[in-house]
């Protein structure tokens, strides 16, 4: 293989090692520890100083807080991470800085130096290496440029300037600036590709050939990348202690020429190197979608092998626990149910995530399912790529929640986004696909069933869903359950309650003046305001005007939205399961709450009991009437209450009589009003 067409080190005179005996040598520098380096972060840093220091338009102040910017972006990664020993980021930057900087002449001087620093960097991988060089490099060339910029018209500078013996007119040597500036951009790009590369998921499939000849190039480009970055920093040095006359002498011009030629030579690399990254993402990119499709056919021993293609990623940890901040790989998860999260970066409106971390985390049945199940984030943009906004969501919500999350989403395969969309109909609403311990599809949405009944949903497969539903009746239990602790201690005390909602604020006042007068009474009856709906700052004060002595049974807005939340949720579990309010009695009371309009209405219950009653408007004033004559024996009142307010459900045929139509039909059976039809023969 050969990069230019001849001896890629053609300009060294006394150098002539094949290209493939270098390659060995480069090898045998190379020897990494397992420490890591977010060089993506380093690089974007050395591109923002190179951004503010090789263009002459910035304003020095411009120029300052790009060289601040740049320090604090590298600071977050402040340490490298692998041995307990190994020295800062700052340490290393410092290092390889000062052996930049350091004096030579000929080209074996440069070309041992060049493999002297390969021998201080061979613990880092390649990208790494090469974001730590052009970091050392940026250091002293920013200063240099700030330098530059201040020293006509800043006494300090200029004072600096004068000890340096920096030339005063600099314009002649603008060609010069130009390559330089040229120089550091290309090392730029290719250090770009070699991130690009050693981001792939390689350890993951097979593509022998295409990867050996990508690694061939990225030897070559680390090579050209380090030995011009002491091209560059000599390129520095040398103007410091030069004569006026000197300026505009040949060796400006030679100086030139070399700069021009590094970026030649890098220029082509570039080319080959992206062209053949290109082949093997591509190539990756292919194989994975192929391994999605049979890997969810097959059956498994564990989920590892699914797990491990759908976080695909080069970083043994591609997870973290949010709680802890801890890194974690996949084999975290082996053998639990794993529910994926799937959502935008932002995954839900502020109550929707608050009543699902309250039913899964701080759920009471959470301690007994811990370490059977992990939810896992797992964000995916609204484009096909990130944008600042999306990544600064992420960072906020991943630093909060309490379940794991993919740590670096953006770097996901697009064919495993792809697959998610298209396989598991991800359209940009939040799922909750679950897979079980063997890595199968068990739930392909199950975020309904865990904002119902939470961490008693485990294993929130399918079928689960189907048999809890069975078990579930019409009571109080299934519309509180856990989303408020004393109203659950209610329930399950067997405790007379009254649901009750509108938005209605005198109707409110009515009923909270008729609890009063009951309670005066020492009768035992809770009422529980729920507002309406999608509640909102006028249910928020009608919460607040609701008297202190009524006030024991009410509950938070917020929990107010939970069980809104919930009716919601159950509605759509309902319908999913191919349910209609013909066929299924808890879908038609559910929606019946859901679909009441401003009327106000409650519904009356106690415990677990499947005896529930639900009244509009006037009826629950009037039920509340009864309630005083039959506190001791619920049952009884319900049946009054029924006998008043509710029809039957009996038919009986009654021949026509005058004054029939005006008066009220009584059932022989339940001794109950009946509805009225007219029958002609």
């Amino acid at each position: 293989m050969n990069l230019l067409g001849s001896d890629p080190f053609s300009q060294s005179s006394s150098y002539s090692d094949p290209q493939g005996v270098l390659i060995w040598k480069l090898l045998l520098t190379h020897d990494p520890d397992g420490r890591r380096l977010d060089s993506e972060l380093l690089l974007h840093a050395t591109e923002r100083i190179m951004l503010y220091a090789t263009t002459s338009e910035v304003p020095v102040t411009s120029l300052v807080s790009g060289l601040q910017f740049g320090a604090v972006a590298m600071n977050k990664e402040s340490n490298v991470e692998g041995l307990d020993s190994l020295e800062s980021l700052g340490q290393a930057i410092y290092e390889i800085s000062h052996q930049l900087l350091c004096k030579c002449s000929g080209e074996d001087s440069l070309h041992m130096r060049t493999m002297v620093l390969f021998d201080m960097l061979g613990k880092y991988k390649w990208d790494a290496k090469m974001a730590l060089v052009l970091a050392a490099f940026v250091t002293s060339y920013g200063n240099f440029r700030l330098l530059m910029q201040l020293y006509p018209r800043d006494p300090l500078a200029a004072s600096i300037a004068m000890l340096k013996r920096l030339p005063y007119n600099l314009s002649t040597l603008k060609p010069r600036f130009k390559a330089l500036s040229q120089l550091v951009k290309t090392m730029v790009d290719v250090t770009k590709c070699i991130i690009k590369f050693e981001s792939l998921p390689l350890s993951h499939l097979e593509l022998d050939k295409e990867i050996s000849v990508a690694k061939s190039y990225i030897y070559v480009a680390a090579y050209w990348i380090i030995r011009s970055a002491f091209t560059c920093s000599s390129q520095i040095t040398d103007l410091t202690p030069m004569k006026t006359e000197q300026v505009y002498s040949d060796s400006t011009v030679i100086a030139t020429w070399e700069l021009s030629s590094l970026v030649y030579r890098l220029s082509r690399i570039c080319s080959c190197l992206r062209r053949q990254v290109d082949v093997c993402h591509q190539q990756i990119e292919r194989k994975i979608w192929q391994k999605l499709l049979s890997l969810f056919q097959e059956i498994h021993v564990d989920n590892q092998e699914v797990l491990y293609t759908l976080f695909a990623s080069t970083d043994d940890l591609p997870l973290k626990d949010c709680s802890s901040q801890a890194k974690l790989g996949v084999s975290e998860l082996s053998n639990k149910v794993v529910v994926l999260l799937i959502s935008k970066p932002e995954p839900l409106p502020t109550e929707n995530l608050l009543l699902l971390v309250q039913q899964t985390y701080d759920h009471p049945l959470n301690k007994k399912y811990k370490g059977s199940y992990e939810i896992v984030w797992f964000p995916i943009p609204s484009t096909n790529t990130w944008t600042d906004a999306e990544v600064r969501s992420f960072n906020v919500f991943s630093n909060s929640l309490p379940w794991y999350s993919i740590r670096l989403p953006w770097l996901l395969s697009s064919e495993v986004v792809n697959y998610v969309k298209q396989s598991w109909n991800y359209t940009g609403e939040p799922l909750m696909v679950v897979l079980d311990s063997k890595g199968m599809v068990s739930n392909s949405n199950a975020i309904d069933m865990v904002m119902i009944w939470g961490a008693r949903a485990y294993p929130f497969s399918a079928s689960r869903e189907e048999v809890l539903w069975e078990e579930e009746n019409w009571t109080l239990q299934l519309l509180i359950d856990e989303i408020d602790t004393l109203l659950a201690s209610w329930v399950e005390k067997g405790r007379n309650i009254c649901i009750y909602g509108s938005e209605n604020q005198d109707w409110i006042q009515e009923i909270n003046s008729k609890l009063k007068e009951i309670k005066s009474g020492g009768v035992q009856l809770e009422m529980v305001y729920v507002g309406k709906r999608n509640p909102d700052e006028h249910v928020r004060n009608i919460l607040a005007s609701i008297p202190e002595e009524n006030h024991t049974g009410s509950i938070s807005f917020l929990k107010i939205q939970f069980f809104w939340l919930r009716l919601e949720s159950m509605r759509r579990s309902k319908l999913r399961l191919g349910k209609t309010v013909d066929t299924d009695h808890i879908l038609k009371e559910v929606s019946a709450l859901l679909d009441f309009s401003d009327k106000g209405w409650a519904i009356i219950g106690k415990g677990s009991s499947t005896d529930i009653l639900k009244l509009q408007g006037e009826d629950l004033v009037h039920c509340l009437n009864l309630f005083s004559q039959w506190e001791e024996n619920l049952a009884k009142l319900l049946d009054a209450s029924r006998g008043a307010l509710e029809p039957c459900n009996h038919s009986n045929v009654i021949p026509y009589a005058e004054g029939l139509i005006e008066g009220t039909a009584i059932c022989e059976k339940c001794k109950r009003p009946m509805k009225k039809y007219i029958v002609l023969e």
